[in-house]
């Protein structure tokens, strides 16, 4: 998905959501245990509850591959399932030598059809290089997370400012703002004024909202930009939004509140 058509879906819907498909099948509803496929009927019923007020799906694949071939499987249904009218990504945060890369690129662009992967910056642009060969799709390349480790590296002094200052500088020269985008834990609210003196015109994934306590308001307000800039990830206040047979519906509201909140941030902050 082109920037463009990403930018222009976010006017359509008022919306910058990105539900995150982080599917724990010890926490499916009772009903649907002892189902083979329940995990896809999950993620099927979250989807068609959600469209309407979201723009993106991410994947994480961690939960897909600890099911070994089957989580594979219903990671290809479901990604086929979103369709091509919502940003799609591969959360894998892979990054390994160029060939390798090469290799993980094919498997999410080619052999997969998502729009963008997360990948890992250490090991230095020809890691990262594969993922920007792709014309429409995305690399989205962590910048400042929100785990309690941020402050082993990415928070430590580097040269004249910090690591993931430096990260975010070097990074943003190796593709453009219609190729690349950051991830940046919305409980870092506080460093987004300095991340868009950095990457003013970059789209910023936005993680930590909600169950992991990040103020939606406070992101949207010091990290918007004209096309807005933003895909503000939620996945458990979503997808476990209850835990009984009406998990769709509990979830289609959340989501809804989400969107309907974003709708007057883009009013506000971006009218």
């Amino acid at each position: 998905m082109t920037r463009e058509k990403l930018v222009a879906l976010i006017r359509e819907k008022g919306s910058y959501l990105c539900v995150g498909l982080d599917t724990d099948p010890a926490k499916l509803p009772a009903h649907l245990s002892g189902d083979a496929d329940a995990v896809f009927r999950f993620n099927k019923a979250i989807i068609d509850a959600t469209r309407a007020a979201c723009v993106s799906y991410k994947i994480n694949t961690a939960f897909y591959e600890a099911l070994g071939t089957k989580g594979w499987e219903v990671m290809e249904k479901t990604v086929h399932y979103i369709g091509a009218d919502h940003f799609k990504i591969a959360d894998a945060k892979r990054g390994d030598i160029g060939n390798t890369s090469t290799q993980y690129a094919r498997a999410f662009f080619e052999a997969l059809p998502f729009d963008a992967v997360t990948v890992a910056p250490y090991m230095g642009e020809d890691s990262v290089r594969p993922f920007l060969e792709y014309e429409g799709k995305w690399a989205i390349v962590l910048g400042l997370t929100s785990n309690k480790g941020a402050q082993d590296f990415e928070l430590q002094a580097s040269g004249e400012g910090l690591l993931y200052e430096r990260v975010l500088k070097t990074v943003s020269g190796w593709g453009t703002d219609q190729n690349l985008m950051f991830v940046v834990g919305a409980t870092q609210a506080d460093a987004f004024i300095r991340i868009r003196e950095l990457v003013p015109g970059h789209f910023l994934l936005v993680p930590g909202v909600g169950a992991q306590g990040g103020s939606l308001e406070q992101v949207s307000e010091k990290a918007m930009n004209k096309d807005c800039g933003l895909l503000v990830n939620a996945s458990r206040a979503v997808i476990y939004a209850s835990g009984k047979e009406d998990f769709a519906d509990a979830a289609a509201a959340v989501a809804g509140q989400y969107q309907a909140e974003m709708a007057a941030y883009l009013q506000r902050f971006n009218g």
